[in-house]
């Protein structure tokens, strides 16, 4: 499937801002089920120098600077990406190794055993800022984790509850909302879903990543399809721990508690994975140091659309 992302990010601020830097996390990345055909950047005003890396998760990120005065931002970025479904040798391979590994067994991989090289995703497994480790997630997730049940088993059993208990209520949080918060009310929105289900997992010693993103929304019956009506989505990638992994394969398990879906490496070709990280904070679309400006404004508009 071949798809169209338009992120459009305006900002109004009050007092005029001096001068700023931004970082920025707009750029889909090369994955076994995606393929970035093409990209393009620009900022209003035009940004002094933009300067592109990748971050230590490797993903795409740039760096620019706005050493003039200025009252709006306008950012605005454009991805042509084709997704499609993992080769299935991959697949049935990678499946072959989760259906036999127990979520006991996944949680040694990332525990210390002398003379034993650790899983390269341990860090994962450590607590984060928007999602903790807690006796409350451990509490919440045991039910799921039964006495020797397969990994995968155990984690989709997690992704059910979560996407069954809770609500899904726009407007009720914010980023600033703590994970523990949303787990005592059960409501919040598909970040909040994602921090929650990273903070189970990891209260139960396994790795998990938070994963930003876009999903291909469907309009509804006999409506056409809005364009800037879309938003980012987020969701959750478990690792598997397997040494033998096919070449060109991840041993991550994707789940989206939101829209209870899953999959090797994306919930489907209608997903595309924008950055990955610990949590929201890895991995914020925009972000800035600011001289001036202390109020603003905030309007995104994001568009997917089929090609």
């Amino acid at each position: 499937m071949k798809l169209r992302i338009t992120h459009e990010t305006h900002y109004r601020y009050s007092p005029t801002v001096v001068t700023a830097q931004h970082v920025a996390h707009l750029e889909p990345t090369n994955t076994p089920c995606q393929t970035s055909l093409s990209h393009s950047f620009s900022t209003l005003p035009q940004a002094h120098k933009i300067s592109q890396h990748q971050d230590a998760f490797g993903n795409h990120r740039c760096y620019w600077s706005l050493p003039t005065a200025h009252n709006t931002l306008q950012v605005n970025a454009q991805s042509m990406i084709e997704t499609c479904a993992l080769h299935k040798d991959i697949e049935n391979s990678l499946m072959a190794n989760a259906a036999k590994l127990s979520w006991e067994q996944a949680q040694k991989a990332f525990q210390f055993q002398a003379g034993h090289a650790s899983d390269p995703a341990t860090p994962f497994a450590y607590a984060s800022h928007h999602a903790p480790i807690d006796l409350a997630f451990k509490r919440y997730a045991q039910s799921s984790f039964t006495p020797g049940k397969p990994l995968l088993t155990a984690v989709h059993d997690l992704m059910q509850r979560i996407h069954t208990e809770f609500k899904y209520e726009s407007l009720s949080t914010d980023i600033s909302t703590p994970a523990l918060t949303v787990l005592a009310d059960k409501r919040g929105v598909c970040q909040d879903f994602a921090h929650v289900m990273l903070a189970c997992l990891r209260s139960m010693g396994l790795a998990a990543r938070y994963v930003s993103g876009y999903l291909l929304t469907t309009p509804p019956p006999g409506q056409a399809r809005l364009l800037g009506s879309d938003a980012s989505h987020a969701w959750i990638s478990l690792r598997v721990p397997n040494e033998d992994a096919p070449e060109g394969a991840e041993s991550w398990y994707d789940f989206d508690p939101t829209n209870h879906r899953e999959g090797w490496c994306s919930p489907g070709t209608d997903y595309v994975r924008l950055a990955v990280g610990r949590d929201f904070a890895d991995v914020s679309p925009l972000r800035g140091v600011l001289q001036g400006g202390t109020n603003h404004t905030l309007q995104v508009n994001v568009t997917v659309e089929p090609i």
